[in-house]
């Protein structure tokens, strides 16, 4: 837990094998996956207040299409950040998701975002039904507001493509599709505690929190796909 939580970003299951001597990969890479389940607190708060949130592709290169589709290389991931003004984040959360119609987008808002905050995002038709879940839904349309997306909606551009640089860089994109939901657990861990002025806050945080949370076996971990989710 130490070492996980001491390295800027992150550790990697080989970097873990070869600190301890450990004779197992495997070995290494469940004790990570035991510790990024421990990164969630059960009763944890909801973002407040204004919460840009939109989605994006992590994964395989790119096809064309519509907004929603065409990404069939790719994970589908949902972010929604707390953005202050005149600038500034919040904190984060993220999940992946099957797809990017309201059946999925909506669920996240309502678990993760508290009633009557402002949720900020953009005129796709997925929000288009928080209004009546007791939020200010504030939708931009983009192709016609004149600015791209990144300067519309900042906040959720910039935490996409820290989460990219973070995947490729301590993990080599080695992630695969059917663990996602972990590796992002990890990164809100670690961007939510960015301010900490000690990296032994965090270790304290996640010892405190791997005696709150029930215990899970190998074969759960390697367990069968989340429903809707569907490999390449």
């Amino acid at each position: 837990m130490w070492h996980l939580t001491s390295q800027k970003l992150g550790g990697s299951a080989l970097g873990i094998q070869r600190m301890l001597g450990l004779g197992s990969y495997q070995t290494a890479w469940t004790w990570l996956h035991k510790m990024r389940r421990a990164m969630v607190r059960p009763d944890r708060d909801r973002l407040s207040g204004d919460v840009e949130v939109d989605e994006t592709f992590v994964g395989g290169a790119a096809q064309g299409g519509k907004r929603g589709r065409g990404a069939e290389l790719k994970t589908i991931v949902v972010i929604g950040v707390e953005v202050y003004t005149p600038k500034g984040f919040g904190r984060v959360r993220m999940k992946r998701i099957p797809d990017a119609s309201g059946a999925s987008l909506v669920p996240f808002v309502r678990n993760v975002v508290e009633p009557g905050s402002t949720v900020l995002t953009d005129a796709w038709k997925g929000y288009s039904a928080l209004r009546t879940h007791d939020y200010n839904h504030l939708a931009t349309n983009i192709s016609s507001s004149g600015d791209p997306a990144h300067v519309v909606m900042p906040g959720v551009h910039r935490i996409a493509a820290l989460l990219k640089r973070w995947l490729l860089g301590t993990h080599q994109g080695a992630t695969s599709d059917k663990h996602l939901d972990y590796y992002l657990d990890e990164y809100v861990f670690r961007f939510n505690r960015r301010k900490s002025k000690a990296r032994g806050l965090l270790f304290y945080r996640l010892l405190q929190q791997a005696v709150a949370v029930d215990p899970v076996t190998y074969r759960a971990i390697v367990g069968p796909e989340m429903p809707g989710i569907h490999k390449s």
